[in-house]
């Protein structure tokens, strides 16, 4: 049986071949690429990034990253945002008063974690995963690998309708409660890093992989 084919996006972004790895151990045959037909056509599209938000937003413009990463979204084509790679998802950040656009396929706003807390936000913590999740099926009692200043802490989807197809928002908590990840159709996206997560990151690429 032929590997799920999934593509890491080379834009520029840090800790990409610490995914590619990840990604490969847990059954993808993986390319790091930014050409426009693989990032097309591969069953599977991982968003990487590290570093600030704006930064993050200004080198994926840079290759027309958000265009290609939404034409997937809107062809039903999966893809999976990895720490900055999931704030940017969302409608904007704001660091150090300074605030960028991000590509709005969710509303919320990345910002500064409570400033009575330790940041960054680094270490192993818990989430609280929603019924009929697909990332953390079997691994919901256990530990992630966080690394992060920012966070998204409201969520404001008009669920006010119940459906199948409503997002899954998993929520974690340093000082205050934050988006830790997000299932939404053919976008998910996680805050901590699942490539530095040990047996429980590799299980939770492993159940993306299989649903690809």
């Amino acid at each position: 049986m032929a590997k799920p084919d999934v593509v890491v996006l080379d834009y520029g972004s840090g800790n990409v071949h610490s995914a590619v790895r990840a990604l490969e151990r847990a059954g993808a045959q993986v390319t790091l690429t930014r050409e426009t037909v693989r990032i097309q056509e591969a069953a599977g599209l991982v968003v990487p990034g590290v570093g600030a938000f704006a930064a993050v937003m200004d080198a994926l413009t840079a290759i027309d990253g958000p265009r290609w990463i939404g034409r997937r979204i809107a062809g039903g084509r999966p893809v999976l945002g990895i720490c900055v790679g999931h704030q940017i998802l969302f409608e904007r950040g704001v660091e150090h008063g300074i605030a960028a656009d991000g590509m709005g396929e969710w509303p919320g706003e990345v910002t500064a974690l409570p400033d009575d807390v330790v940041v960054p936000h680094m270490g192993w913590n818990t989430v609280r995963a929603p019924e009929g999740t697909v990332l953390f099926d079997g691994i919901e009692d256990e530990r992630f690998y966080f690394v992060h200043s920012y966070a998204v802490q409201s969520w404001d989807f008009d669920q006010t309708v119940e459906s199948m197809a409503a997002p899954k928002v998993t929520w974690s908590h340093h000082g205050a409660d934050f988006i830790a990840a997000v299932e939404n159709g053919p976008l998910s996206a996680t805050q901590f890093h699942p490539e530095k997560s040990g047996d429980a990151g590799m299980q939770l690429l492993k159940n993306w992989i299989d649903s690809l």
